[in-house]
C-alpha cells in the first residue's frame, strides 16, 4: 500500500501534522511528503492536510481534493480556533464536500494551531467588546499548539484509520 502526504501550511502548524504522519507510517511507502503535487494522486491512501480558511480548506487542497478518484483519504488540519469538536466537524463537512463521491475518507484529525503574531495585534486594534477579549483569550490558549497531547491524538487517528 502505497501514501502520500500533501498539506498547505501558512505557519507551520500543518506541516508539523504531515511529519508526525510521515514519522508514523512506513517510509518505503511514501511517493509524496509536501505541497499538492499530481504525483500524489497515484498512491493509494492520501492523508491530505489543510490550515483553516475562513471556515474551510485554502483554495489549492480544495483542488486537489477535487482530483482525487477513488483513493482512500484520510483529512487532517488546524485552526486557530479550537476546543470545540462541533466548529471541527463542520470546517472538516466543508472540506470533505470538495471530495469526489467515489473517495473513501478513512479518517480525520483536528486541532488548534497557534496563529501569528500579526492576528494577535489584529485583534487588540478592534474596539474594547466582549467578542475581542475572546478572541484574544482564543489567541493565548492556541500558543504552543499543535502541542504533545494534539501530536498523540493525531498518531493515534491514523493508527486506527489503518485497522
Amino acid at each position: 500500500m502505497t501514501y502520500a502526504i500533501v498539506y498547505a501550511s501558512r505557519t507551520g502548524n500543518t506541516r508539523r501534522l504531515g511529519e508526525v504522519i510521515r514519522e508514523a507510517l512506513p517510509a518505503a511507502q511514501c511517493l509524496h511528503c509536501g505541497a499538492p503535487d499530481p504525483k500524489a494522486l497515484e498512491a493509494d491512501v492520501l492523508y491530505v492536510g489543510f490550515w483553516t480558511d475562513k471556515g474551510t480548506c485554502p483554495q489549492e487542497i480544495g483542488d486537489f481534493l477535487a482530483q482525487v478518484t477513488d483513493q482512500k483519504v484520510f483529512l487532517f488540519g488546524t485552526a486557530g480556533f479550537g476546543g470545540a469538536p462541533a466548529y471541527f466537524d463542520q470546517i472538516l463537512g466543508r472540506v470533505r464536500s470538495c471530495l469526489p463521491p467515489e473517495a473513501q475518507v478513512i479518517g480525520t484529525f483536528m486541532c488548534q494551531g497557534q496563529m501569528p503574531q500579526a492576528v494577535k495585534e489584529r485583534y487588540e486594534a478592534m474596539e474594547p467588546s466582549p467578542r475581542r477579549e475572546a478572541m484574544l483569550e482564543n489567541f493565548q490558549k492556541a500558543l504552543g499548539h499543535p502541542d504533545d497531547q494534539d501530536l498523540a491524538g493525531l498518531r493515534s487517528a491514523v493508527q486506527a484509520a489503518l485497522a
